[in-house]
């Protein structure tokens, strides 16, 4: 759904308005923040002109060269980062701070800008400043991101749980496979947003104020890389658990069939020896020829079934 939020300070709170006219007809330093929400092109362009900065296009914010993801100005901070959405989708978002008022863009419903709108609401002395709000939103971002990877191990454990010899099957292989997809997918994300911290805390459009809320971030960034590896290790363990699973179901196929051909090897030998018809064979002409060559198969598997036994290979 299309909208747009103006957040600005009136009285010691924080009010919201959704009007790009009443930003015109206010004081410009009274807003901190402005988030666009899958608006329409005309109402990007009105906003560049009255702030005079430029709304990149999506094309531009996925570009993957960190030149592209972060770029400062003599008056401007630019940052493109991805959020995922619970279905693992990406969103781009794009954050523009110029003259302590935060600009986003974006083009989905995005859980972590609702809980930033609920911090600064409650608290609107602690976000003076567009570059707070900011903070906020990767802060919020990030702790969303450790939700989506405490919700990941949870899986990765179940799925640990339910892997046995008998539930070995092409189902839990793709499961596997679909957590490792999403599992790199978290860390791309994770450490996208640890080389936009890392460069704000060297930014000077950031108020060192600031700096360790960034600081605290970094760490908990790092903290949710170790935890993704960890992730990552396990599903990789998982993966080699489940096809030494096959390889001894496959074996022991192999096994069965063995044991099956070489029970019935000798009554083969003896049939085939009799299915010759030689005329100076004596059995062929006695009465009792004939059970004589099937005690003599039936003998023959007992005694191989014995020495399997024996062998414990049975």
């Amino acid at each position: 759904m299309a909208e747009i939020k103006l957040f600005y300070h009136k009285n010691g709170i924080i009010r919201l308005s959704r009007s790009l006219d009443f930003l015109k007809s206010n004081p410009i330093g009274s807003f901190l923040w402005i988030d666009l929400n899958d608006v329409d092109e005309e109402i990007e362009n009105e906003l560049e002109d009255f702030l005079k900065i430029y709304i990149q296009e999506e094309e531009e914010m996925i570009e993957i060269e960190v030149s592209s993801r972060y770029i400062e100005t003599n008056d401007t901070l630019v940052i493109n980062s991805n959020f995922l959405l619970s279905n693992f989708e990406s969103d781009p978002v794009s954050f523009i701070l110029k003259n302590n008022i935060l600009v986003t863009v974006r083009s989905q419903e995005l859980i972590s800008f609702h809980e930033t709108v609920k911090k600064i609401s409650a608290n609107p002395k602690n976000y003076p400043t567009g570059a707070d709000v900011l903070v906020a939103l990767l802060e919020t971002r990030v702790e969303f991101d450790a939700d989506m990877i405490e919700n990941m191990t949870q899986k990765i454990t179940h799925l640990s749980n339910s892997l046995n010899m008998q539930g070995a099957d092409r189902n839990m292989l793709n499961e596997i496979k679909n957590l490792q997809e999403k599992t790199m997918m978290l860390r791309e994300n994770v450490i996208d947003k640890q080389r936009t911290v890392s460069s704000m805390l060297r930014s000077d459009f950031i108020p060192k104020e600031l700096q360790p809320k960034l600081s605290m971030i970094i760490k908990d960034i790092n903290s949710l890389i170790e935890h993704i590896n960890f992730s990552f290790d396990r599903l990789d363990y998982l993966q080699d658990t489940f096809l030494g699973y096959v390889n001894i179901e496959q074996n022991n196929i192999i096994k069965i069939f063995t044991i099956v051909s070489v029970i019935f090897m000798p009554p083969t030998l003896i049939a085939s020896i009799y299915g010759m018809n030689f005329s100076f064979m004596p059995e062929l002409g006695e009465k009792w020829g004939y059970p004589f060559a099937i005690i003599l198969m039936v003998v023959s598997v007992v005694i191989i079934l014995i020495y399997f036994k024996k062998k414990k290979l049975m």
